[in-house]
């Protein structure tokens, strides 16, 4: 990621919570310590911001709230045919006339392709999957009331929703910030929050996460390890991570990432 966007991404995070840490904007924009702490530096420097100990501070902070955590377009470059790998076999464990639960990311969202020739009653709160799911499939289409968090993608609401409430579904897919043996982990409290109220939905908890999750955490669960029937990951599982998945006793889905999807990430 060049300096320019690096920076770019920096005042919008400050610019929407009152303070920003180091280690946030390290998990967000996947640099060192060291060039946030450059980049904080340069910033400050520039009256673009104000740096205190640990992190930064915007001069003039917007008050509408906002999502902390990687914008969707830089995402969905990340990994990519890992997730793809990883969609083909979520896909795989649908069924003609299935209800289904997909929550907003850049690996459930990668499902989308796959779906164009399923008819299923599938329930999402991913904006830009809905629209492909409308515009180029025959399956039928819910999303929940609530807010688009633009840089995301993703449609959220602190209230109760009817919608998700009164939709009953035999799988629900979906990501995660990362992983490790107390369960799943995200990085915001709305996003949690979400992904909660969807899960309960949902006979079967479906997680996808490519296996660079497993290094990755946050200070926030989502889950348990035991609510999670299967796992889809990719083949660049470590061992130790495999083996605390078949501990938990989890349903472990392998998906090889072939040339052909690998040669499609380099030409994209």
């Amino acid at each position: 990621m060049h300096e320019r966007e690096r920076h770019r991404l920096i005042l919008r995070a400050v610019g929407e919570r009152p303070v920003v840490t180091v280690a946030q904007l390290v998990d967000m924009l996947d640099v060192s310590e060291a060039t946030i702490r450059r980049d904080i530096a340069a910033l400050d420097q520039e009256g673009k911001l104000r740096r205190i100990r640990g992190g930064a501070e915007a001069i003039n902070p917007v008050t509408s709230q906002q999502l902390l955590g990687r914008p969707f377009f830089v995402t969905k470059t990340l990994n990519v045919a890992q997730k793809a790998a990883i969609a083909h076999k979520a896909v795989e464990l649908c069924e003609p006339g299935d209800s289904i639960i997909i929550h907003g990311g850049s690996t459930t969202y990668q499902m989308a392709p796959l779906l164009k020739s399923t008819r299923m009653q599938i329930l999402t709160n991913s904006f830009p999957l809905a629209d492909f799911l409308i515009k180029h499939s025959e399956n039928s289409v819910v999303v929940p009331g609530g807010t688009i968090y633009r840089e995301q993608n993703i449609i959220l609401s602190p209230f109760e929703s009817d919608v998700i409430h009164n939709f009953y579904a035999s799988k629900a897919f979906v990501g995660a910030q990362g992983i490790n043996s107390m369960g799943l982990m995200e990085s915001d409290p709305m996003i949690i929050q979400s992904e909660q109220r969807l899960i309960a939905q949902a006979e079967r908890l479906v997680v996808m996460i490519d296996s660079s999750k497993f290094t990755q955490r946050s200070n926030m669960f989502l889950c348990r390890l035991d609510n999670i029937e299967t796992l889809i990951t990719d083949d660049g599982i470590r061992d130790e991570d495999r083996a605390m998945i078949e501990r938990a006793g989890i349903n472990l889905v392998i998906a090889e990432v072939t040339a052909e999807e690998e040669q499609n990430t380099a030409s994209a």
